[in-house]
């Protein structure tokens, strides 16, 4: 029950009959239509063998993910190869975040550190993250620092663009809003400006999150005895298409935990983001 200005109303539901249309039209029944069609024509072009014998069907991946769940590779699971691969994401993103972040919000609020950081920023931005693992391998070798070291490069970017623009594209009006209210400059900042910037800043962690392993795999497949990029370019060595999928397919679903857990975290930390039914 709502009381709304001496007012009850009944906060009731509407039900819908359930039709034909109405089922057609469930996003839950279009998302299996969707993957029932996705699996269906992969496992026909790898029965069919369209593409040779470089295409393992579905259950066949599904099974060799069992068996590397209970054999070792180069002495890790494949959880082991699972967590390595996400150690390093968790070392990398962690790192890049907490340097961009606040370096992308002084950015946006001093104009004279952003004179100071921009041309270098501007200068490395559209700089390939992969175009440096060459170099990362000569200052860090083939350990882990380099590895990391990729990570960060390409995290950083979107991090800080995104709390950079989050800042610059609070609407003037809110700032006056505050000012007529009595407020101060650190009102503005800390009332107006953060909880106006989280929503974007979050949105730069996300796609900061999908370049970390696009990075990752790129820096495991040149030099790596673990991780889930090394399953990847091992599986190719050998000629196991169930193996290379497997290693994929252990991807999608690390990084679709990962980026799941931005969201809860930012669903905790910015309530007032609006959401687009729908979408």
């Amino acid at each position: 029950m709502t009381s709304i200005a001496n007012e009850t109303q009944a906060t009731t539901r509407e039900r819908k009959p359930i039709t034909v249309k109405a089922v057609l039209m469930n996003k839950w029944f279009l998302y299996a239509v969707s993957l029932t069609f996705f699996f269906g024509l992969w496992d026909y072009v790898a029965y069919k063998k369209i593409l040779g014998s470089s295409l393992a069907r579905p259950l066949e991946v599904v099974n060799y993910m069992g068996y590397m769940i209970n054999h070792r590779l180069a002495g890790n699971s494949l959880w082991g190869h699972i967590w390595a691969s996400t150690r390093r994401i968790l070392i990398g993103f962690t790192i890049a975040s907490l340097i961009a972040v606040p370096l992308g919000l002084m950015m946006a609020l001093n104009k004279y550190v952003n004179a100071i950081v921009k041309p270098i920023f501007d200068l490395m931005k559209p700089m390939p993250p992969i175009a440096w693992i060459s170099i990362s391998i000569l200052w860090f070798g083939i350990g882990e620092p380099s590895k990391v070291f990729i990570i960060i490069i390409g995290t950083f970017v979107p991090c800080l663009l995104n709390s950079y623009n989050g800042v610059r594209l609070v609407e003037p009006e809110l700032y006056d809003v505050v000012r007529v209210l009595g407020g101060n400059r650190r009102d503005e900042i800390l009332q107006v400006c953060f909880p106006a910037a989280f929503p974007s800043i979050f949105a730069g962690l996300q796609i900061s999150l999908s370049i970390a392993w696009t990075c990752v795999l790129a820096a495991e497949l040149v030099s790596a005895r673990s991780g889930l990029g090394y399953v990847i370019i091992k599986g190719m060595n050998l000629g196991r298409p169930a193996m290379v999928l497997g290693g994929m397919v252990a991807i999608a679903l690390a990084a679709l935990l990962t980026s799941q857990l931005v969201g809860l975290l930012e669903k905790v930390l910015c309530p007032w983001k609006r959401e687009i039914e729908g979408l």
